[in-house]
């Protein structure tokens, strides 16, 4: 879960060609679901429930022309603005899974001052929120308890494995294997956008912290 694997909707895969490269090579990898996630943002990617739905597929009828033996569904990785409040109050959001679990990130110049009462309202509202890749959030570096609230309120945690080979740098690294070594971690994510971020994954799954992690009760696990 967690990957742009959809041609031509936001900063992922650029064609259909280049979705099924990517696909090609994480199922070399040994992938075999996906649960696709482009990004929503208001005033950048403007994606509806339409737009993934349809690029979603096309990139099937491409995996079944290319008979690759994989499944793939969507969902969509939210931006906390002020159009996903709209959305959340107004819309029915695309989520993973069948538990109304909703994926989330928020900016990484600083947190919303909202966040909280927004998480809140995701759940009187059903849903289960997920936030996507907390380990790159660099303004709880030196908070960290503010994740164990997250989760108090009933937040999950998405890591990005490739955190854990310092593709994002040596500080989300250090907060990964913290979060690993808390065991605050409910599901991993790829994140692929392109090729680089596969290249990254070969040395990723090399890690110790990597092992450790698909190790969890994972909610991968249960999708």
């Amino acid at each position: 879960m967690h990957s742009h694997l959809i041609p031509g909707i936001d900063d992922g895969a650029k064609t259909i060609e280049d979705s099924i490269a990517l696909i090609k090579e994480l199922h070399a990898l040994g992938y075999k679901k996906f649960i696709t996630t482009p990004h929503i943002m208001s005033d950048f990617y403007r994606n509806t429930p339409e737009t993934i739905l349809g690029g979603l597929e096309q990139v099937r009828e491409a995996i079944k022309a290319e008979n690759i033996p994989v499944t793939i569904d969507a969902a969509a990785e939210y931006y906390l603005d002020d159009g996903f409040i709209h959305k959340l109050e107004e819309e029915k959001l695309l989520t993973i899974g069948e538990n109304n679990h909703l994926l989330f990130e928020i900016s990484y110049v600083n947190a919303p001052d909202n966040l909280m009462e927004v998480i809140f309202r995701m759940q009187v509202l059903g849903y289960k929120p997920i936030m996507a890749h907390p380990e790159r959030y660099p303004f709880w570096g030196n908070n960290f308890d503010f994740y164990g609230s997250l989760r108090d309120q009933g937040v999950l945690l998405q890591l990005n494995v490739n955190s854990l080979s310092g593709y994002y740098g040596p500080d989300a690294k250090r907060t990964a294997e913290k979060l690993i070594e808390k065991e605050w971690v409910d599901m991993i994510g790829t994140d692929t956008h392109a090729t680089k971020h596969i290249q990254a994954l070969h040395r990723t799954v090399k890690e110790k912290s990597f092992r450790k992690v698909i190790e969890f009760n994972l909610l991968n696990k249960h999708l």
